[in-house]
Order: C-alpha cells, then sequence, then structure tokens
C-alpha cells in the first residue's frame, strides 16, 4: 500500500487529501487534516477511484466518419498523431482563409472542474493562435464576484487573492453561496469562525448547507438581491452605521456631480487653466470647492473633510452649477429602498433589513463572498455593484477579518495577454454590444458564440476547439446551440467522458482525470497560510488507454501549429521551470515533497494606504479610489451608481406570463455531482437517483403533486421533467431546479435523459437567451418564470 498527499482538483475548493493506491490500484481518497484545505472531503472526491476506473470513460483519440446529421456520428478510433494533425491542420487552413478570430475555444468552468491544472496554458494558446473568443462561462460564473465589482474596488472581490479572512472575521456574509457545496474548505473554515463566536448572514432563497447555521438567513426572491443590498445599506447610512471617515477618505463618493449631466465635476469646469484629470469636492470648513488629484491620491488641503451631503452652488465660467456630492445620490437612491419596500419585493420580513443592516456593523469586521447564485441573472452587474456598495460601508477592504487581498507567491504570468494583438482584443464577440462587460478580456457568451455561427455576425466562427465544456447542457438556448456546434467546418473537442456536446465535434480527445496527471498549483486561496503552499501534484496511478492530460494536448498541438516557440517547443517541464522562477522554487524540491512546500509570505493590511515618496497606493480606478460612483458606466448609458432592476422574466417585469406560469423558478448546484458530469458513478448516483425539483408543500397541493411524483418544468421556452421534492424552507411561489443531467448508470439500471426533448431532464432547454444583462450577457437560469403540473 502506498500513501500519497495530493489535493482533489475536482472543484474551487482544490481539499488537501491522500490517495490510498495498493497493488498499483487507486482505491480510497482520504481528507489530509495537514494540509490548509484538507480538512474534509465531499462525496465527489472520495468517488475519484471510481471516476478513474468508470468504463465509460474516453481512451482513445476518436474521429467522426458520418455527417452530424446522422443519429450514428459513426466514431473511429485513430492515432494521437493523426487526431493531432488533422486538428492543426484544420485549425491553420481556417485562420489562413478567415482569420484567426474564425476560430473560438470553449472551456468548462475552472470552478466547477479539474480543467484549472491547464487554464492559464490554454489561453496562452488561445492569444498564441490569435483568437480573442474564449467561451468559458464567465458570464455566468465569475462576472458578478470578479468583473462586476473591479469596477468599485479596482479588483475582483471574491476572487484569486481577494478572499474572506474567515480567520479573523466578526461577520460573514454569504451571498448567493452555498460553500458546503460549492467550496467545502470555506464551510469548514465557517464552522470554526462560528465556534469562536462569528456571526453568519446567509442570503439565499434556499435554506441549504450553513444556513441552517446562520444568525440570519435571508430568504430574498430570486433576482430581487440588488433591491435587498440597496435597502440594507440605505438603512446603514440612515443610521450612521457606516465607516464614515472610510467613505470620506477612500471612496469617490465626495466627488461633486453636476446636475446638469450627472458628470463628476473637475477642476477644468471651475477655471480655465483647471485640469479635468482632477476632480472637485466640498471642504466643510472653508466653505469652498477642493481640488482632489487621482495622481497624488490627495486633495488640496491636508486634513480637509470633503462633504458627503448637500447641494452646492458653483461659480464656473458659464454660470452657477449645483452640484451635489455623489454620496448624496446614492445615499437617495438608497431611500428608494427602505425596509417596506424591500419586504414587498424581495418577499422578506421589514425587520430583517434592519437586522441585517446592524449586525454588519456591530459585529464588524465583515467579510463577504458571493458566488454563482447572484450571476445568473438579468440584472448580474447591478447585483454585483449594489454589494459592492453596502460592503465599502463597511470599511473592512483589505482589513483584517474583512476580504483581504491575501499574499500569493511570485510567480510568472503565463496566460499570454501579450501575445494577442490589440487589433484583435478589439474583435472579441460581443465587445461592440456590451463594451464594459466580459469580453473586454476575451470572455464570450454561447449567444455571441452561436450567433457569430449560424448568423455570421459580427463574422463568422467557423472552428471550436473544446475543453469540457458541455455547453448543450450548461448552458441556456440548447436547441440553437445544437444547431450551431451542427453548422461548424471543424470541432474537437477533448474530454474524460463523451456527453451531448462532445457527440457534435469532428474529433474528440481522451483527457487524463487529475488522479493520473501532474499539475502545479501556486497557492490555495483561502487563507494566508493556504497561499503560502506550492504544491505540485503527482499522478496517483498512470493514465487508462491513451488519455492525456489537458496541458500535454494544449502543448503538442502549439507546436503542431507553429506555435512551439512560445510554448518552450513543447517541453512542459520548462514551462513550470519559467512559471516558478520567482519564487526560487525548483521543480525537483517539488517533486521531492508531494505535500508541498511553503514559500514565506507576510500579509500587509490596507494596501492602498501604503505610501511610495508619499504618494498612497490607492486602488486601481480612474479616480484612485473606491468607484461608488462610475463614470465608465455613464458613459456607456447606464446609471453611474449601483440601481435595482427587476428580473427580465419575472412577475413584475413580464405580467403577461405571470398568469401562465406563476412561479418562479431558481436552481441550485447538486452536492454529489460537478455540474453536468459525474452521474454515471454509481455512488453518486445512488444517493441522487433522479432530477428533482423543490417546491413549498403549498404549491405541491395547490397542483395535487406529492413528493416523488414525475411533474412537468413549463416555462415560455419548453418543458422537461422532473421528480418533485417537498421542501418547506421555499417561498411557495418559489421552486429550485437542478441542472446537468443526461448521463445514465447502467451499473444502477438508472436512466440516461434526452437532453433536447420535453421528455428530458436537461433544465437549460427550458431557460432563453433572449433575456439577458444588458452588461455582462449573463442569462437568468436563476431567476425566470415557470408553472409545474403533475404528470399522469
Amino acid at each position: 500500500m502506498e500513501r500519497i498527499q495530493t489535493y482533489c482538483a475536482l472543484c474551487v475548493s482544490r481539499c488537501g487529501a491522500i490517495a490510498v493506491v495498493e497493488d498499483g490500484r487507486f482505491v480510497a481518497l482520504e481528507p489530509d487534516p495537514s494540509h490548509p484545505t484538507g480538512q474534509a472531503l465531499c462525496a465527489k472526491g472520495r468517488a475519484a477511484p471510481e471516476l478513474v476506473y468508470h468504463a465509460d470513460r474516453l481512451r482513445y483519440p476518436l474521429k467522426r466518419t458520418r455527417p452530424k446529421s446522422d443519429r450514428d456520428p459513426g466514431w473511429q478510433r485513430i492515432s494521437w498523431d493523426e487526431a493531432l494533425e488533422l486538428t492543426a491542420t484544420r485549425l491553420r487552413q481556417l485562420a489562413e482563409r478567415h482569420g484567426p478570430e474564425s476560430v473560438a475555444f470553449s472551456a468548462v468552468s475552472g470552478s466547477t472542474s479539474a480543467l484549472v491544472d491547464s487554464y492559464v496554458w490554454m489561453q496562452r494558446l488561445m492569444r498564441a493562435f490569435g483568437t480573442p473568443n474564449l467561451c468559458g462561462s464567465m458570464e455566468l460564473c465569475g462576472w458578478g464576484r470578479s468583473g462586476a465589482t473591479a469596477y468599485t474596488f479596482g479588483v475582483g472581490m471574491t476572487g484569486g487573492g481577494h478572499m474572506p479572512d474567515l480567520e479573523n472575521a466578526g461577520c460573514i456574509l454569504f451571498w448567493g453561496y452555498n460553500p458546503s457545496i460549492a467550496r467545502l474548505a470555506h464551510a469548514t473554515a465557517t464552522v470554526k469562525a462560528l465556534r469562536r463566536g462569528a456571526r453568519l448572514i446567509v442570503v439565499d432563497p434556499r435554506r441549504a448547507g450553513l444556513a441552517g447555521k446562520a444568525d440570519l438567513w435571508l430568504r430574498v426572491r430570486p433576482g430581487s438581491d440588488g433591491a435587498l443590498a440597496l435597502g440594507i445599506a440605505g438603512v446603514m447610512i440612515e443610521r450612521g452605521w457606516y465607516d464614515r471617515a472610510f467613505v470620506r477618505d477612500w471612496t469617490n463618493g465626495p466627488l461633486l456631480v453636476r446636475s446638469d449631466d450627472g458628470r463628476l465635476l473637475t477642476e477644468a469646469d471651475l477655471t480655465a487653466t483647471g485640469s479635468v484629470q482632477r476632480y472637485v469636492a466640498w471642504d466643510t470648513t472653508l466653505q469652498r470647492p477642493l481640488v482632489y488629484d487621482p495622481a497624488r491620491r490627495r486633495y488640496a488641503r491636508d486634513g480637509a473633510e470633503p462633504a458627503l451631503f448637500g447641494e452646492y452652488k458653483l461659480d464656473t465660467p458659464r454660470g452657477a452649477l449645483a452640484c451635489r456630492p455623489a454620496f448624496d445620490l446614492i445615499a437617495e437612491n438608497c431611500r428608494r429602498f427602505s425596509p417596506d419596500v424591500v419586504a414587498a419585493t424581495c418577499w422578506i420580513e421589514r425587520e430583517q433589513v434592519e437586522r441585517a443592516a446592524r449586525m454588519l456593523w456591530e459585529s464588524r469586521p465583515t467579510a463577504y463572498y458571493s458566488w454563482s447564485g447572484v450571476e445568473q441573472q438579468s440584472s448580474a452587474t447591478q447585483i454585483a455593484r449594489a454589494i459592492s456598495l453596502l460592503y465599502a460601508l463597511t470599511g473592512c477592504f483589505d482589513a483584517p477579518g474583512g476580504n483581504v487581498i491575501f499574499p500569493s507567491v511570485p510567480a510568472s504570468n503565463v496566460a499570454g495577454e501579450e501575445l494577442l494583438s490589440s487589433r484583435q482584443r478589439g474583435r472579441a464577440l460581443g465587445l461592440s454590444e456590451r463594451p464594459l462587460g466580459p469580453a473586454r478580456t476575451q470572455w464570450v457568451t454561447t449567444a455571441e458564440l452561436y450567433r457569430a455561427i449560424l448568423d455570421e455576425q459580427p463574422y463568422a466562427v467557423r472552428g471550436l476547439v473544446g475543453f469540457g465544456a458541455n455547453l448543450l447542457v450548461a448552458h441556456a438556448d440548447v436547441t440553437r446551440g445544437r444547431a450551431a456546434l451542427a453548422a461548424l467546418d471543424f470541432y474537437v473537442h477533448a474530454d474524460v467522458f463523451m456527453n451531448p456536446t462532445a457527440e457534435l465535434a469532428d474529433v474528440v480527445l481522451p483527457v487524463a482525470t487529475p488522479f493520473e496527471r501532474e499539475a502545479l498549483k501556486l497557492g490555495f486561496e483561502v487563507s494566508p497560510a493556504a497561499q503560502s503552499l506550492v504544491q505540485l501534484r503527482r499522478p496517483v496511478v498512470a493514465p487508462r488507454g491513451e488519455a492525456r492530460s489537458d496541458t500535454e494536448i494544449v502543448f503538442e498541438l502549439a507546436r503542431r501549429l507553429g506555435l512551439g516557440a512560445h510554448f518552450w517547443n513543447g517541453d512542459i517541464d520548462a514551462a513550470y521551470r519559467h512559471q516558478l522562477a520567482p519564487s526560487g522554487l525548483s521543480l525537483d524540491t517539488l517533486r521531492a515533497n508531494p505535500a508541498g512546500v511553503r514559500v514565506p509570505l507576510q500579509t500587509r493590511y490596507r494596501k492602498y494606504a501604503e505610501e511610495t515618496d508619499g504618494v498612497p497606493t490607492g486602488f486601481a480606478t480612474p479616480t484612485r479610489k473606491i468607484e461608488l460612483y462610475c463614470e465608465a458606466f455613464l458613459n456607456a448609458g447606464y446609471r453611474p451608481f449601483a440601481d435595482y432592476e427587476e428580473p427580465l422574466v419575472g412577475p413584475l417585469a413580464r405580467p403577461e406570463l405571470a398568469g401562465r406560469f406563476p412561479l418562479i423558478l431558481t436552481c441550485a448546484k447538486d452536492t454529489h455531482f460537478c455540474e453536468s458530469q459525474h452521474r454515471g458513478l454509481a455512488s453518486l448516483r445512488r444517493r441522487a437517483p433522479d432530477p428533482e425539483i423543490e417546491l413549498h408543500p403549498a404549491a405541491a397541493a395547490e397542483r395535487d403533486i406529492r413528493g416523488g411524483d414525475w411533474v412537468s418544468v413549463e416555462t415560455p421556452d419548453g418543458r422537461v421533467r422532473a421528480r418533485a421534492r417537498l421542501n418547506e424552507s421555499l417561498h411557495p411561489r418559489v421552486v429550485s431546479g437542478q441542472h446537468g443531467w443526461w448521463q445514465a448508470c447502467p451499473e444502477l439500471g438508472a436512466p440516461g435523459y434526452d437532453p433536447f426533448g420535453p421528455d428530458g431532464a436537461n433544465f437549460n432547454l427550458v431557460i432563453g437567451n433572449a433575456a439577458i444583462d444588458p452588461i455582462s450577457g449573463s442569462v437568468p437560469h436563476r431567476a425566470y418564470l415557470c408553472q409545474i403540473r403533475r404528470l399522469d
């Protein structure tokens, strides 16, 4: 027997583990308490040996021999050499004839899969090839917590190293996030924090996971999260429960806003010799304008106290101009969302609004984390900005016990941003329609991809390189997506199992599981101690058949595309050494220490206040402050401060639909599976044999539905089947489904489900791509309209 220290890469938690190997066979995966993320292991991780040895795994490269209109692809086993050469030849031809942007890449989310091992290398290949189009679910999983919040704080607030300091937090706020399912390492850390006396607030339509241990559970109506955040912020401002000094000194709340055009007042507005790069506040002591210089991160007068409230008339060359501090306008907007309005809008008790505000303030320091529950909405961006405003009021950014930019191990950036020209960046799909959205950094949505394939708008996409993305089960508008993938000139897909999306490929490549391949992890994110750990995960057993790691596929494909010079001529070890060079660690050292090596790191707090030559660091925003008022949004035609938008497919926005579809449909991740993966594993399927739809007993009784009945879930876009499960914690007008169902489990006789028809169970078949967040393109998987009917 051999016990190998490793970590599970199946989801974002990356739990430290010990792999048990007997006589060369992987037999068990156990938690490793010595690892910073190894306090527990979920059912998915424990099923790792079953995953490795599953009979349905892809083991050899396959080539389609029949047209995509044929139900049988006629898969033919081919060699790796033929598969890679065919793929490289077809991709080169498309680039030469139509430009590299005519080839898109797709990738399964790194948060919910082991592709995280290879994500930066896949992005490097995409950029070296010359395409700006990566369909990687950013609008559904990452935009709200990383992209949208960066407009406020200059950094993504809950991704990478910008994490909740759970070890020191006095109050923890989880919004649309259930770490018991999504990040077990956070769940164990939160339980530990609660034991030492931390308070917990959970915002979730379902009382699931840690919501059962929360001091305050807010059962928000799906999609109304923005109103709740603004309402809580309004109470905090009204009662003075906010860090006034922090708001005054480190946000752009004091900057004056012109009443005529809503723009921030600049020095150039006051005098012909003034600069448009300097802004103006109101000095409450001297009762006159106060210039703020972003270059110096300072006001013109040291010790000045700029006003946060009031209206001021200033003399300008064009006459008197009325202005108000941005914070005053924000506070006025928040007052629209009184506790009574929030109660009516969000379907929670009005007293809970004040209780949440009080707890966030009195139990500081406050740390928060949000997840896809608030990202898969038609108002995802505004929700994220509203929560950002609420968090800024606490003054806990980058403070002990708040959301801290944890230190990270020095490493070379290998994602290849420098390899993609500015011209090609500007050709990203969706960039012209949503210039503030994910396309700014080469993330495109399935709606944009499908339009480019089928309508050739804004240009034709003819090829696709897919790494594990099961688009037809994980994304909306399934029927259009199926037609789009069938219309491609060439599609290559790399995966562990064949799935409904891969079945439309021309070439399918077998991928090794994370337990059969080596991978480098620099930092484990959840705490400073975890961030200091660098681990080279070793293979537990050899790959099944001819399966290869995604990284090996990327490097060999790059070499055959003539891009080898950007990939160390195919030498992965050389690439790792380049990546590790700033850390001072060697591959040999890491291979000799499978449990990982710790790099000494120092956690510094309030880094925005650190000075260089007398100039504070500030924030990576145009004003160098936290931007509660964002002119980038104003320039793009949106409200410059966080506001509430009703769900676009909801009872208020679409009353003509609410009569036929009176229930609000949301969804939640199943704890037993990794999104659309692993329903073929018997140990997991035994625990969750059928797709389910949760509904309140009152809603069920009204429809003559009993627990366990098969029901039809119907929306304006279609219908699917699921088993009814009664859940008293839900609001009677809210139901919760599960996405990802298609795979059979022959070992148990458990059926598969047609992902393209009403007798199947593909949740996303009934979600459309029409009602989307105008800024990010996010789709409302979490807030739609539906009706439930019992099936005879």
